[in-house]
């Protein structure tokens, strides 16, 4: 059975992410969608209301699984025993960061491969951080994250 581990922090989740989540579910046979622990990146939301955030979101996805993790992605990998680490790139600028990354995942444990998937053309602009900046202004963001997160960050950018 093969098994990957799509990781991120998923503040919040956006129609990109579910896109190249639906992209790996093809491609493997068991799919965990990995909720990083990253204070540095000032999360709006907790890893567990990412959590809650993202379960309707993936229903239909019956190889799916969610959790969340911290520490060295590859050690969390061996411990899931996947075969891979799925990223999504949108566009060149990402391809930097994301192949620097997969070349220190393949120096500390070279048998957890990275593949990389694109998501639609529709999506190749949008990020958790433009979706929560545009929010945060009371722009509309229901074209690139599904209802119940756009409730969400509608609720979040108005509280104090």
């Amino acid at each position: 059975m093969r098994h990957c581990i799509y990781p991120g922090t998923f503040d919040p989740i956006t129609y990109g992410h579910l896109d190249v989540l639906a992209r790996a579910v093809k491609l493997f046979d068991r799919v965990t969608l990995a909720i990083a622990h990253n204070p540095g990146k000032s999360p709006m939301f907790s890893p567990e209301e990412r959590v809650e955030l993202i379960k309707p979101n993936i229903a239909q996805h019956a190889n799916v699984e969610i959790t969340t993790f911290s520490g060295l992605l590859v050690d969390f990998a061996v411990e899931q025993k996947a075969d891979a680490i799925i990223r999504g790139l949108r566009a060149l600028s990402d391809f930097e960061f994301e192949f620097n990354m997969a070349l220190m995942n393949r120096h500390l444990n070279a048998s957890i491969e990275t593949i990389f998937v694109m998501p639609a053309e529709a999506y190749s602009y949008t990020s958790s951080h433009l979706m929560k900046q545009v929010a945060r202004y009371g722009g509309d963001v229901a074209k690139f994250v599904p209802p119940n997160v756009a409730a969400a960050l509608t609720e979040a950018s108005v509280s104090p």
